[in-house]
């Protein structure tokens, strides 16, 4: 019982200093590929069908809309677990805590600054369209 008390302390100090993170998480965001929708003349395909992301890093995502579609851009699981730290849209910067949904009516473009925060297979669609390519996945390790 002795020898498994040290052993615990010490993989429990490894593990709980793999989960810390130096300094401000938000700084220097990676730019991600652009997600274009409506890359294809239907309007339904998207210019990225995939990202692969760790938690703990920040990142910048451009959101496009080609305008030909109206595109409703949901995606609530990944919405949820993300740190939003603000989205750059027409000009301004919205700073808010969570986002549902952004809505194109025509072409257009957001960008959203964050932090993901949970690990997770998550989707990014345009709601109704998502059965004819206006998706993207989303990996979070």
């Amino acid at each position: 019982m002795k020898k498994a008390l040290p052993m615990f302390a010490l993989l429990t100090s490894l593990f709980s200093l793999s989960a810390q993170a130096a300094g401000y998480l938000a700084t220097k965001p990676e730019a991600l590929p652009d997600l274009v929708f409506g890359t294809d003349e239907a309007g339904y395909q998207v210019s990225q069908s995939s990202y692969e992301l760790e938690t703990g890093k920040s990142y910048r995502l451009k959101i496009v809309s080609s305008g030909r579609k109206e595109y409703a851009l949901r995606a609530p699981e990944f919405f949820t677990f993300i740190w939003l730290r603000k989205i750059e849209a027409g000009g301004m910067e919205i700073k808010a805590s969570a986002l549902y949904e952004l809505e194109f009516e025509e072409e257009g473009e957001a960008e959203i600054f964050f932090v993901p925060i949970k690990p997770g297979k998550y989707t990014v669609g345009a709601a109704g369209l998502e059965q004819k390519g206006s998706v993207a996945e989303i990996l979070v390790n």
